[in-house]
């Protein structure tokens, strides 16, 4: 399973990428606007710090497929990494329709069923992102819609590549893993819970001591 880092921060986004974990960025509109940035001008930074190939996920923001089609090709023209983050909707999925045949890859996001995500693959989405915390949220099982996704797709074998996003802690991403999900995205605070573990640091304070009392 790949890592994403679900973040606009961009010194979140240097710290991951120098883990060297990282094999794409996902934003969205709130997380942009908590930066205060230029939304283009985020977008291009991140770009230029990343591998080439790295997905970059930026979202469109037009409420109607001509306006999500021209914010596309805008956010595209910016660097070849970047990857349209496209709304599960009638309007979006028309949009991916037509951005498949440009080369523009779609990450159809806000997906909480298996008719969704088989209706953005048949659009020609790149990705599709399933969403576990939200739909914890309401009571509702999120990792087993998630399975149902992975299992459907397995069936058919679509190519479009899932994506197991709105992860609220460690154990979604191994949910996720369990699954097959493709790609995890995950908060900065969530990756570093991965690989911070107590035993782990009192391991290092007791091999420290030990090699002071010998030195």
């Amino acid at each position: 399973m790949e890592f994403f880092l679900d973040s606009a921060d961009f010194s979140e986004i240097q710290e991951a990428w120098n883990l060297g974990v990282i094999s794409g960025i996902t934003t969205n509109p709130s997380l942009v606007a908590k930066t205060g940035e230029d939304f283009h001008d985020l977008i291009r930074r991140i770009c230029h710090l990343v591998d080439d190939g790295v997905a970059v996920n930026a979202e469109v923001m037009a409420p109607d497929a001509d306006g999500m089609v021209r914010e596309a090709a805008e956010l595209a023209a910016i660097h070849p990494n970047v990857v349209i983050k496209i709304p599960m909707t009638s309007a979006g999925l028309q949009a991916v329709k037509r951005l498949d045949p440009k080369g523009i890859r779609t990450n159809v996001t806000l997906v909480f069923a298996p008719g969704q995500a088989l209706l953005a693959a048949a659009a020609g989405a790149t990705y599709v992102s399933a969403f576990l915390g939200r739909f914890d949220d309401i009571g509702e099982d999120g990792a087993a819609a998630l399975a149902d996704i992975r299992d459907v797709f397995g069936q058919y074998a679509i190519k479009c590549k899932i994506i197991a996003a709105s992860i609220r802690h460690p154990v979604h991403v191994l949910q996720a893993a369990r699954i097959g999900a493709d790609i995890a995205t995950v908060p900065f605070k969530i990756l570093k819970k991965l690989y911070e573990h107590p035993l782990t640091q009192q391991g290092i304070e007791k091999f420290n001591a030990d090699w002071a009392k010998g030195s």
